[in-house]
């Protein structure tokens, strides 16, 4: 039996790479693993080797200790990789394949995967609607930061590269497709994103780089970023974006510099719910910031695409409300603009084929948009550190070799 190595939350500020066991086509019991999801039988589930796996910033609420997440928690839901066993109930994937894998887990068959809410899945966590790997209260689902990972419903969830070495070629602007891709051009669309717009987003990580990019590719005349991070407004402005630096201040005035009115058509909320003050409060953290800023610089009658992470639990947060994660809203300037808002786990399955095939024919390069980094597995740590420090680098593990060889 082949073993395998992964990466675990060990505590707040912490990860390791760990000995583990090789998946089976069980759930078995574990950290972070719903107690009536144990024993649970994945026969139309795949085991693939990791091709790519990528340090995500939502991977950083929970080792920052903003999450509820118990020690010991396999991380990861960012993963490619190559099927090397099917189970008896997969009839479409086969061994070999290259594959992407959405980070929602969706299984297919409930009402709302039938109507293309595959990040509310009904049938893969017991606790709620919606699932993910390697992520707290969602199920249990072992992550993929590890040099192998079990994928339900197989048939169903992956997305099979259509050519094997130009996939590999490429796999650096493809391992994006498992999530920010799709996420970050999930906030543009809900944002109402068309040719002329222009946008503003806020934060400019790698899922706001994302959101940038989808925005550009749906035809935006003008895209803004906004972040208090120096090299990652210099990364946003590499492939095109104005860019506005938070630190001096709110983002509507130095909104007006650039178009010469203080509102955009359309604003993206890449941050979540660690944001923090502009200007003079800069350092503190505020967790409605963006959120209401947004509402402020959107033009009356726009939308605001929310893919920044929001939490029901936050043991780190600055009140008793925000652990809970209730915000101080101005819902009323929202209300007054009719204002739309759009927020939850982006259904991968709704644009990654389509984001496919504007890699696979050369229309975008989101490897280079986000600042991609391949590493070792054993460089996991390292990667976490200098993400968590403001990095402006998407880090993707290479468990197996196939980037570097």
């Amino acid at each position: 039996m082949a073993g395998n190595r992964a990466v675990a939350y060990k505590g707040p500020g912490t990860v390791e790479v760990i000995d583990t066991e090789y998946p089976t086509f069980e759930l078995k019991d574990g950290p972070g693993v719903n107690p009536a999801n144990v024993g649970r039988q994945v026969r139309h589930g795949v085991i693939l080797k990791t091709v790519t796996t990528n340090i995500c910033g939502s991977d950083q609420h929970m080792v920052r200790g903003r999450t509820t997440a118990p020690t010991d928690l396999v991380l990861g839901h960012e993963i490619t990789g190559e099927v090397v066993e099917v189970g008896p109930d997969v009839e479409f994937i086969k061994v070999g394949d290259i594959v992407s894998v959405p980070f929602n887990i969706a299984c297919g068959r409930c009402r709302n995967c039938k109507e293309r809410k595959t990040g509310i899945c009904l049938n893969v966590n017991p606790d709620r609607p919606g699932s993910a790997y390697g992520y707290v209260d969602m199920g249990g689902w072992v992550g993929g930061q590890a040099e192998y990972v079990l994928v339900p419903y197989a048939d169903w969830n992956l997305l099979k590269f259509p050519d094997r070495d130009q996939a590999l070629e490429k796999i650096m602007d493809l391992t994006m497709l498992s999530d920010i891709f799709p996420t970050g051009f999930h906030g543009a669309v809900t944002a109402g994103v068309g040719v002329g717009s222009t946008v503003y987003v806020a934060g400019a990580g790698p899922v706001g780089l994302a959101a940038a990019t989808g925005a550009l590719l749906l035809g935006a005349a003008v895209v803004i970023v906004g972040d208090m991070n120096a090299d990652r407004l210099k990364q946003a402005a590499s492939f095109g974006c104005e860019t506005v630096d938070l630190t001096k201040g709110g983002p509507a005035e130095q909104i007006e510099q650039i178009l010469g009115v203080p509102e955009v058509d359309c604003g993206v909320d890449a941050v979540g719910f660690e944001a923090r003050g502009h200007g003079k409060d800069a350092g503190h953290e505020a967790p409605a910031t963006v959120l209401n800023s947004l509402m402020e610089i959107t033009a009356a009658g726009g939308a605001l695409g929310i893919p920044g992470l929001y939490v029901t639990g936050d043991p780190g947060g600055i009140d008793e409300a925000a652990k809970k994660g209730s915000l101080s809203l101005s819902l009323g300037t929202g209300w007054a603009k009719s204002l739309s808002f759009t927020t939850g786990q982006c259904p991968v399955m709704k644009y990654n084929r389509q984001l496919m095939m504007a890699i696979l024919n050369d229309r975008v390069s989101i490897g280079k948009n986000v600042n991609a980094k391949a590493i070792g597995l054993d460089e996991a740590p390292q990667g976490y550190a200098e993400f968590d420090a403001g990095a402006a680098t998407k880090f993707v593990l290479d468990p197996n070799g196939y980037v570097r060889n």
